[in-house]
């Protein structure tokens, strides 16, 4: 058999497989980054995956960033989040949900009157974002966290962790890369703090860990995972020793018995992040980027992997699991409806089958 149809078990997760949809960005949510009736129908249609995990949701109004995102800090969000989670429960799927803080990455234009746009340090991002306002628009600047307004943030998660159980989520997953608050800290560029959060590669994944003790405190352990690209620079982010704060990362991580690591491939030729990762991480991982259903079979063959998560084939193929099993051919995606508002290029992808209806009427 297929070793990416083997059912597995990340803590307290169970996957019926080792095919995973990775956490996307789509902009499907609605202006109070409430979770949409197509985002029910988008997650429902990828339910045979053996674990989904949601696109980046902001623990807290300060955290949000881009436009038409969700949110899962108001009873609201929860509630139209349950919507999602109920869907895909009773298509028989595992779900668990990214929790995203944009900090510095955000313009006020994409966000509630009255929320902040933070970071580590008085330092903008050198990027712009789009708004549905004004179009492109340059970063905020952020007002720099003190330590009090740090244990806040690291209790927003700890809610939104919470928050994520009542939704009906499986678990939670802290988005720990692509230049957002957590790898903010972590950068050389973006934390000038000279307190126990800024200097020291110990102290700049010092806020990860907390945030990550804090969820598993509210959850459990083994309902928290963690995404993480060594070396990823997206975001404006500038950190000359990647190795090192991998290392020092995944010491931090030791003993606190997550579900799972989810890491992609490294973005620099000085570090095989699968490997390194293999190797210093005790539980269960998760490998991503550019994978295709070969090289994702291939990985977890080989015990690199335990798992292998897909972003770009999930899009078009919401039966990427059937087209694995029967070695179908994968539709591709339409890169101009992918953040788009609407079901356009969001929940009209057909399955195979349903093409192959098509095609012979």
């Amino acid at each position: 058999m297929n070793p990416l149809l083997q059912p597995t078990r990340f803590g307290e997760l169970q996957l019926a497989n080792r095919i995973v949809m990775a956490p996307m960005t789509r902009s499907r949510a609605d202006s109070e980054a409430v979770p949409t009736s197509v985002m029910v129908e988008y997650y429902a249609q990828r339910a045979s995956s053996g674990l989904i995990v949601a696109e980046g949701t902001s623990p807290s109004a300060d955290g949000l960033g881009y436009c038409r995102t969700p949110a899962i800090y108001s009873q609201a969000q929860i509630d139209a989040w349950r919507q999602v989670t109920d869907a895909v429960h009773a298509a028989g799927g595992q779900i668990v949900l990214q929790l995203m803080h944009c900090g510095r990455v955000a313009t006020h234009h994409n966000k509630p009157v009255g929320s902040r746009t933070v970071a580590p340090s008085a330092v903008p991002a050198q990027t712009q974002l789009f708004t549905d306002v004004v179009g492109m628009a340059d970063t905020d600047m952020p007002a720099a966290l003190s330590r009090e307004e740090i244990r806040q943030v690291i209790a927003d998660y700890r809610q939104a962790a919470l928050n994520a159980r009542e939704a009906g989520f499986d678990g939670v997953e802290l988005h720990c890369t692509s230049g957002y608050l957590p790898m903010q800290f972590m950068s050389q560029n973006a934390n000038l703090r000279t307190d126990e959060y800024g200097g020291s590669v110990d102290n700049r994944v010092r806020f990860a860990l907390e945030v990550l003790q804090a969820m598993a405190e509210a959850i459990g352990p083994g309902r928290v995972g963690v995404r993480f690209c060594p070396g990823n620079k997206f975001n404006d982010i500038a950190d000359s020793e990647p190795s090192a704060t991998l290392d020092a990362l995944l010491r931090g991580l030791d003993g606190l018995q997550l579900a799972y690591l989810h890491i992609m491939r490294a973005h620099t030729r000085k570090i095989d992040a699968f490997a390194v990762a293999r190797a210093a991480f005790s539980g269960p991982l998760i490998v991503n980027d550019g994978f295709e259903p070969d090289s994702a079979e291939q990985m977890v063959a080989d015990g690199l992997a335990d798992a292998v998560s897909f972003g770009r084939h999930f899009i078009a193929n919401p039966d990427l699991v059937t087209r694995i099993r029967d070695d179908l051919p994968l539709a591709e995606f339409d890169r101009h409806t992918l953040y788009s508002p609407g079901p356009e290029g969001y929940i009209d992808y057909p399955t195979a089958d349903a093409r192959s209806l098509e095609e012979l009427s």
